[in-house]
């Protein structure tokens, strides 16, 4: 079994996009695990924009349900503080993480992904990205380490 985050698009538009000839939907992240015959597990998601709910039923691709714009059963970040260890927990609202981040967090816990991590900050600056993530190096035990991502490889030479 394995997780993922992965966009979903809604039919709603950002209103900095309302006035255009081409709409741009709005996209979200969601989280997702993949169980062991390389399949999606269904869930229902809610778009962070408009509040609309969708059914995840692969990657980047969901069915919005008509006419529902709550549903009880979808999971939120409140539902989840009571799940993760305060310490982690404290972490991610220090970062203001998206939902998707602590459904990640919850499933590398549950599941023992020791080794795994999650990105809870990041920014672009120049031609890097620059990140905090948060490693889960054993039971009880995490680690905050600061990354450096080159953006541009391969754009000198054509390649990318």
């Amino acid at each position: 079994m394995d997780g993922i985050k992965h966009i979903i698009e809604c039919h709603c538009v950002l209103p900095q996009y309302r006035h255009r000839d081409d709409p741009v939907y709005h996209k979200f992240i969601v989280f997702s695990v993949i169980d062991d015959s390389d399949t999606v597990v269904p869930k229902h998601s809610q778009c962070n924009n408009c509040g609309v709910v969708h059914k995840v039923i692969d990657l980047c691709r969901s069915e919005i349900l008509a006419g529902r714009d709550e549903l009880k059963s979808v999971i939120s970040i409140d539902d989840l503080k009571i799940m993760i260890p305060e310490d982690i927990s404290r972490v991610l609202d220090i970062y203001d993480c998206d939902l998707a981040t602590w459904e990640n967090v919850l499933f590398i816990l549950q599941n023992k992904k020791w080794g795994a991590s999650v990105i809870v900050a990041k920014e672009e600056l120049e031609d890097e990205r620059h990140g905090k993530r948060l490693t889960f190096t054993g039971p009880g035990s995490t680690q905050i380490e600061p990354f450096t991502v080159a953006t541009n490889v391969g754009e000198a030479d054509g390649k990318s």
